[in-house]
């Protein structure tokens, strides 16, 4: 790491120090997600012998739960699950909102009314009837949990994009472009995209904690990731929920990791967006 890294990252933390809290727990989550079999010192569904319900002890860190498996293992496994889910929803949410909002904010007349109607219509149905009703058709699964709440935080998006790049195509220099003879896609790409990076960072990082929100939503509904994969959500709803006064560190340990995980994004996405945003950088 240079001394110029070193420099902007401790500015980073004395400007911003829940920004650095947030970024620190989002390092954390991806450790946990990435090397997940070297730091769980269990797999997600192995059974350990008389090992039911234990209290969180030096062999069992969180504990176990009614099937003898360690909550540990789990909560780490289920790291993967929330950022698999949370940064592939984002991905795909992102590349249609930014087609969407880019094409409308430009183009804008006849494309742009019409886009924006869908938009609309899209937006005035609930969110979760929709997904549920994508889910009830599709069934539960990891893909089908990305693709309907990739479309939900696309059509969200694509209105922020659409009012930057508006803004953004009635600059001077997007007028001198035009000028030059420049063409549409060399303005998009060299003038437009480039100046509604930004945003589009910004909304990514917000939307990776309302993504794995939603996810463990889902998941305590019984639309989420089947079992036995441990997703965050569904070990709340299922045992979790059903031994609470048995054995509480079965469902505070998911709430807790759930909780962590969305605060972590949250600050990180308001930090990125008071220090990318020229408009609150202040001094």
């Amino acid at each position: 790491m240079g001394v110029d890294t070193v420099r902007v990252v401790g500015s980073f933390t004395r400007r911003k120090p829940l920004g650095a809290i947030g970024a620190v727990i989002v390092v954390a989550l991806l450790l946990m997600a990435v090397f997940a079999e070297r730091i769980a010192p269990h797999g997600y569904d192995d059974t350990i012998r008389g090992a039911r319900m234990k209290p969180p002890s030096a062999a069992h860190w969180l504990g176990t739960d009614n099937l003898s498996r360690d909550m540990w293992s789990r909560i780490v496994y289920g790291a993967r699950v929330s950022a698999t889910v949370g940064f592939a929803t984002v991905a795909l949410a992102v590349t249609l909102a930014t087609a969407i909002g880019v094409s409308s904010g430009y183009f804008g007349g006849v494309y742009d009314l019409v886009i924006q109607r869908v938009v609309d219509a899209w937006l005035s149905f609930p969110y979760l009837v929709i997904v549920l009703s994508v889910m009830a058709v599709l069934g539960p699964g990891l893909l089908n949990v990305v693709l309907s709440l990739a479309i939900i935080i696309a059509a969200v998006n694509s209105r922020v994009i659409r009012g930057a790049t508006i803004a953004i195509a009635q600059g001077t220099y997007v007028e001198a472009a035009r000028a030059l003879g420049c063409g549409h896609a060399r303005i998009l790409v060299r003038h437009i995209l480039p100046n509604v990076t930004a945003t589009i960072i910004i909304l990514a990082t917000i939307g990776l904690g309302a993504a794995i929100l939603a996810e463990s939503g889902l998941s305590f509904l019984g639309f989420g990731v089947p079992p036995p994969y441990p997703a965050w959500g569904a070990m709340l709803s299922g045992s979790g929920r059903t031994y609470m006064f048995r054995a509480p560190w079965m469902a505070i340990w998911p709430g807790i990791a759930i909780s962590l995980a969305v605060f972590g994004f949250n600050m990180l996405g308001d930090a990125l967006r008071d220090v990318l945003d020229p408009r609150l950088r202040g001094r």
